[in-house]
């Protein structure tokens, strides 16, 4: 068993969610949120801001943390488990171009009920239900936008 660890964010811009659309060798095919693993030296919001940079090419700052979630993937070699650390994000514009290298094929800007439905895997539209309704919070009591996060 192999551990490792990863940070994403719940990018949002006027209450559209970000999502990557993920193809690989049509093994692996669905839409996911942007995240990565944490590198050697990084702590895990550099980590979230990077990788939203590098696979969406969407500029995003942290509003604040919402949570981790846990799952286990078979490779050839091992059983990986893997915690991710997920991050609430603002986004500065819609603009995003997925990142090839890593097989995203398409990214976009999604509102919440078609994101959820969307998304692939059953614990990222957890981290997505729960960022989202911070997100709501933050809005109604007019916090979001203006760098005053509780």
């Amino acid at each position: 068993m192999v551990e490792a660890t990863s940070c994403g964010g719940v990018v949002i811009f006027r209450g559209k969610i970000l999502l990557l659309y993920k193809n690989y060798k049509r093994k692996y095919e669905g839409w996911v949120l942007p995240k990565g693993t944490v590198e050697e030296g990084e702590e895990f919001p550099e980590t979230a801001i990077r990788e939203v940079k590098e696979e969406s090419g969407s500029d995003a700052r942290i509003v604040k943390y919402v949570g981790k979630s846990r799952y286990t993937f078979n490779t050839s070699q091992n059983t990986v488990q893997k915690e991710v650390h997920w991050y609430l994000m603002m986004a500065d514009s819609y603009y995003s171009k997925p990142q090839t290298e890593e097989y995203f094929a398409d990214s976009g800007f999604y509102k919440y009920h078609e994101a959820y439905h969307l998304l692939k895997f059953s614990n990222e539209k957890q981290i997505l239900e729960k960022a989202y309704s911070e997100y709501l919070e933050l809005k109604k009591k007019n916090l979001w936008g203006n760098r005053k996060y509780s």
